[in-house]
């Protein structure tokens, strides 16, 4: 095993030690589920709670907290020679502390662009080249066929409910809606997840208000709240997953998009 440095999504070194990574802990649910899809079973030794795909990885793999409050002395008793985190999912000082003990590789995906740089990045590092480019080839294949379903629809996308927020600019979410030709009336480009009152929203007026599964877990009985409130528009719970994970679950997000909607 050879040390090795590489460049992440930030332009940070992050020099390995072992290549191919041997004890690897993800911080991220989507780039989990990447690992998984790239065949690094043995590799990944550490997860986090809320990494939920794949399902058979929820009990086999060692939880190391949250992805804000991810537990210190837990990941660095596993002993990794790789640590998989993400800019905005993850808290800074974390990363920090986490990086004086082990190679910390850092994400930075707010488009389908930087996710596919990512998988092919990570791909790389892990010595999966071959299975890296099969899914980068699979997705961005799909998203050239992607129809635009919901055109010329102002819409809004809620994240979180008391206070109420919702996707806005330079996000992976809006990078999604531009691409099925949605207008998001929130992507005004002061805050990339503004916050918002539900009078605000009813003066916007938007066709549709869409809830996100995640991370607040909205379900149909906010549909009936909203309309309650005197909200006029159409309102849909969707599937937050094929919003805004950026890993390999890209490789269902437009057969999703396009069941859903069209």
């Amino acid at each position: 095993m050879l040390h090795k440095i590489v460049i992440d999504q930030l332009g940070r070194e992050v020099v390995l030690k072992n290549t191919p990574p041997q004890r690897i802990v993800s911080l991220v649910p989507s780039q989990t589920e990447l690992l998984h899809a790239l065949g690094l079973e043995e590799e990944v030794v550490g997860i986090t709670k809320f990494c939920i795909f794949p399902k058979e990885w929820t009990k086999s793999k060692k939880k190391i907290g949250g992805t804000k409050n991810a537990k210190i002395e837990e990941i660095l008793a596993l002993q990794p020679d790789l640590i998989i985190a993400n800019k905005e999912e993850n808290e800074k000082g974390t990363l920090e502390l986490l990086e004086q003990f082990c190679p910390v590789w850092i994400s930075d995906v707010r488009d389908l662009a930087s996710a596919l740089e990512m998988i092919q990045a990570l791909a790389e590092i892990t010595g999966k080249q071959d299975e890296g480019s099969k899914i980068h080839a699979a997705i961005q294949s799909s998203f050239l066929s992607l129809k635009p379903v919901l055109e010329g629809k102002r819409v809004v996308y809620a994240i979180w409910r008391n206070p109420w927020m919702f996707a806005g600019s330079d996000t992976f979410i809006q990078d999604v809606l531009v691409r099925i030709g949605a207008i998001n009336v929130l992507a005004t480009g002061q805050s990339r997840y503004p916050l918002a009152e539900l009078e605000t929203i009813k003066a916007l007026n938007p066709d549709l208000v869409l809830l996100s599964s995640e991370p607040f877990p909205f379900k149909k009985k906010h549909i009936k709240e909203l309309h309650d409130l005197g909200l006029t528009s159409e309102v849909r719970v969707v599937d937050g997953a094929f919003f805004s994970w950026y890993g390999s679950h890209l490789l269902g997000t437009v057969d999703y998009l396009e069941a859903t909607f069209s």
